[in-house]
């Protein structure tokens, strides 16, 4: 693919390895921005230092600003003008990082500096004096924009500061994801077994007041005497620098006057990620003590929260906005009596400490790194270009998720969070789903897993097929068939079935024999049926998988299967069709893409031009329904939307932007129109984060991928259908990006909006012309074959 010149973005913030909460913050910000963008841009570091020296910076620091020297500014400023590589400067602030009266060198640096610059105000006092408000109403001038963690800090900057509203970006502060587990494993392997564990962490000052939580221990060891509070981290260097361990050992003094040496435990060191979010989900209640009521943001609050701990805490803007939904409790500052009595009642009540967990775990999801990461790069490419040009990075590709929710009779339709939850069994339409996953995976890796997967859920699908060949749906947590099969219309199940087993047939040369045999054996047995099946969505499966089938076998009887049932088909079509609307049924639902694609396969197995025709009209059509300023915008599972109706907004589900982008494929292949091309990466975008909320669907974590775009958050449930259509779209980029020659752009967002338009979109208005047609009746179908034709076999 062709490569470009990345954007410089230069972070001027304290980092890593100096200890400090806005150190760390950047570093995970950088890595996130770097993780989810390196394609757009290349994240560098000018580092503050305090009269630090010797510091082993990564090589992500390409400076330093000694911040105590207030000539240095000045010489960074110009530095950073004759550098034309840098095209943007992004300040982390917090008052002490800088030096002056309210740390106001800064002011000369920003005087000087002549490229595009914002600033994230990591404080925001809510009562200034008179030089405070000058500060922050001067940097609030010479920056481009500001970004803020909390609402609450962007409503004082406006109200109390006078900064103009739309200047100001609320973007909150990152988290890390991690897996919803049961604590019971963690506590284990940290020792915690049989322990009720309470926890505070980060770098100690005397504002954390911990003693507070200490001197409520006693209380709370009546009711609860398995409890054991861990105090997490070291001292903050500041701290140690101006009265070295005075407020440690002070510490230590309550916990030995109070006879807690057995409940209170000190962990005194820089934990590495991996053993903080760890210490944070053994834990079943998290304390937040701090005595500071103007602290407008804590990274420590956010990253318990992300590990679905739920958490008592201090009256601070940062908790009155994330607790404002759930996730916790507030107490009144310095008040160990108060503190106790919630801890004993959420401890003792082991439902509700659950439901907390879980509320706080789901209202974290929107904070996540990766999702933060969306918002400043979008930030940054307002002021660099333009949004347009961002580019995603595309994760590994993983089954990890997938292995979870299969066991030996096949894949687990539903999960909790990322759970498996066996008692919502299984159906055919997942597991014909992850058949096809398989079959394009098991190129990338034919270990003895996949294979033996590839087994479960063929086999699963014997069990479904009944004697006249058909398919029964849904399968009980002991492998019974559930009496729902018996009230529920069961075509479109029936049809995926048979384009899973069309794909095992297509992939023969890489799969075993055996697995094949059987699959052709199924398929076969379906045929006398499939000329019966009436859904317009069932009957694109059906000829999905026949087409698919006979890439290999070229039966002329699957042929006459096919355009036989691109006629019924194309008589929906006929039916429905209108000026406005041209489409197969007279509503969008789910899966609207496959309908398309079958006609696009019809033509390509018949070359009949008229199944061309419908192709290129309802994918028109259909594209011009689900994009909306930019961006897709996939149909509701809210109602759907219905002919000569406005659509609703969110309640999108991931089968349909996999489904789109599998017929987006398919049409590029077939046509060679880079439009379809352009698409494909732009509706798969939609799963990273390129869609309303701004909010990544796929959790890199687990390898799943969450079941819909809710109106506030993404819906944390991992299901089968969910992973499958993420893994198989995946797969399908992967295979179109391979495909692309190295001259082409691949680049989605340069792409001129050709979507939509008042009336009909560019592609529709191409079309007619091309055709020049207006309610003709189709020709009868052509029946010749194109042996030209680039064909996939998904």
């Amino acid at each position: 693919m062709r490569n470009y010149d990345r954007d410089q973005v230069l972070f001027l913030s304290s980092y890593p390895p100096r200890e400090c909460g806005i150190a760390t913050y950047s570093k995970d910000l950088i890595n996130a921005v770097s993780s989810k963008f390196s394609p757009t841009f290349d994240v560098k570091v000018c580092a503050l230092e305090n009269n630090y020296s010797s510091l082993d910076y990564p090589s992500k620091v390409i400076s330093t600003l000694n911040t105590r020297v207030r000539g240095d500014y000045l010489q960074m400023a110009g530095e950073i003008n004759t550098d034309e590589s840098i095209k943007m400067v992004f300040i982390q602030h917090e008052f002490g990082l800088f030096g002056g009266n309210y740390g106001n060198y800064l002011f000369d640096f920003l005087f000087a500096l002549r490229k595009p610059v914002s600033v994230t105000f990591h404080s925001v006092l809510p009562h200034p004096d008179a030089e405070l408000l000058r500060a922050v109403q001067t940097i609030a001038k010479l920056v481009d924009s500001i970004v803020v963690l909390t609402k609450k800090s962007a409503d004082i900057l406006s109200k109390t500061y006078g900064i103009d509203s739309r200047k100001i970006c609320t973007i909150p502060h990152g988290t890390h994801l991690t897996e919803w587990k049961k604590k019971e494993g963690i506590k284990e392997e940290y020792g915690l077994t049989g322990k009720s564990v309470l926890s505070t962490f980060g770098l100690l000052s005397p504002n954390k007041s911990i003693e507070t939580a200490i001197e409520a221990i006693p209380a709370i060891r009546q009711k609860v005497p398995d409890v054991l509070y861990l105090v997490l981290g070291k001292t903050h260097p500041g701290v140690v620098q101006n009265e070295g361990e005075k407020y440690r050992n002070y510490l230590k003094q309550r916990v030995a006057d109070l006879q807690l040496d057995n409940h209170v435990k000190f962990v005194n060191k820089f934990l590495d990620l991996d053993d903080l979010l760890n210490y944070l989900r053994a834990t079943d209640l998290y304390l937040f003590t701090s005595k500071d009521p103007y602290q407008a943001v804590s990274g420590t609050f956010a990253y318990a929260m992300s590990c679905g701990c739920p958490i008592i805490s201090t009256p601070i803007p940062h908790a009155l906005e994330m607790l404002e939904n759930g996730g916790g409790c507030l107490v009144d500052f310095n008040n160990p009596t108060q503190l106790a009595g919630t801890a004993i009642d959420l401890l003792m009540d082991r439902d509700r400490l659950a439901t907390l967990s879980h509320m706080g775990f789901q209202q974290s999801r929107a904070s996540a790194w990766d999702n933060v990461a969306v918002s400043h790069a979008r930030l940054f490419a307002n002021h660099i270009s333009d949004e347009k040009t961002l580019q995603y990075n595309y994760p590994e590709i993983t089954l990890k998720h997938i292995y979870e929710l299969t066991d030996s009779k096949g894949i687990i339709q539903f999960s909790s969070i990322c759970e498996p939850d066996i008692n919502s069994g299984y159906t055919l339409d997942d597991n014909a789903r992850a058949l096809i996953a398989l079959c394009m995976y098991y190129s990338y890796s034919p270990k003895k897993k996949n294979r033996d997967l590839l087994g479960t859920y063929l086999r699963f699908i014997k069990h479904c097929q009944l004697k006249n060949g058909s398919f029964l749906n849904y399968v009980d947590k002991n492998g019974n068939h559930s009496e729902k099969n018996y009230y529920v219309n069961l075509e479109d199940s029936n049809g995926r079935a048979i384009w899973a087993l069309g794909a095992v047939v297509a992939n023969e040369n890489s799969l075993p024999e055996n697995y094949v045999k059987l699959a052709e054996e199924i398929l076969l047995k379906c045929l006398p049926w499939t000329l019966d099946v009436r859904s317009p969505r069932a009957i694109a499966f059906v000829i999905k998988g026949l087409y698919n089938y006979n890439q290999v076998r070229q039966n002329l009887e699957i042929s006459e299967i096919i355009d036989r049932l691109a006629k019924q088909l194309t008589a929906h079509y006929q039916d429905v069709r209108t000026r406005d609307w041209n489409w197969f049924e007279t509503h969008l639902t789910y899966a609207n893409a496959v309908m398309p694609e079958a006609m696009m396969r019809a033509y390509a197995e018949t070359g009949n031009p008229d199944y061309r025709l419908v192709a290129e009209e309802s994918i028109a059509f259909l594209i011009s329904r689900i994009t909306h300023r930019g961006i897709f915008r996939f149909v509701s599972n809210r109602g759907w939307l219905h002919k000569g109706k406005e659509s609703q907004i969110f309640g999108e589900q991931p089968i349909e932007a996999a489904y789109t982008i599998f017929a987006l494929e398919f049409f590029w292949r077939t046509t060679r129109d880079d439009y379809f091309q352009r698409l494909a990466f732009k509706a798969f975008d939609w799963f990273l984060g390129r869609n309303q909320l701004g909010q990544s669907l796929y959790n890199p974590v687990t390898g799943g991928c969450h079941d819909g775009l809710e109106e506030h958050e993404v819906n944390l449930n991992q299901g089968a259908e969910s992973t499958l259509c993420y893994v198989m779209a995946r797969l399908t980029m992967d295979e179109m990006i391979k495909s692309i020659p190295e001259k082409l752009d691949r680049r989605p967002y340069e792409l001129s909006d050709r979507i939509r338009s008042k009336r009909k979109t560019n592609l529709e208005k191409k079309i007619l012309r091309r055709y020049a047609r207006k309610e003709e009746k189709f020709r009868k179908p052509d029946r010749k074959t194109t042996d030209d034709l680039n064909q996939t076999g998904v």
